[in-house]
């Protein structure tokens, strides 16, 4: 499981590990929070083609899903 601190989810990086349309580098570009201010999702955008994806961020601690940094 992949440990992580939400505050610290900006502007990080992760590797797809079962990339879809060629996308597997992307960069964390907003972090959304809910009206408690907690970390709620997370946009990633996709390196190669700028798509963006969003998501919760618990979703980057399946280590079977997603790696930390760039691979």
């Amino acid at each position: 499981m992949n440990r992580i601190h939400p505050n610290k989810l900006a502007n990080s990086k992760w590797t797809a590990l079962a990339p879809q349309r060629r996308e597997k580098h992307f960069i964390v570009i907003e972090v959304i929070r809910d009206d408690r201010e907690q970390v709620a999702d997370v946009v990633l955008e996709a390196v190669l083609t700028r798509r963006r994806l969003t998501l919760a961020w618990r979703a980057l601690t399946d280590d079977d899903t997603w790696q930390m940094g760039w691979q």
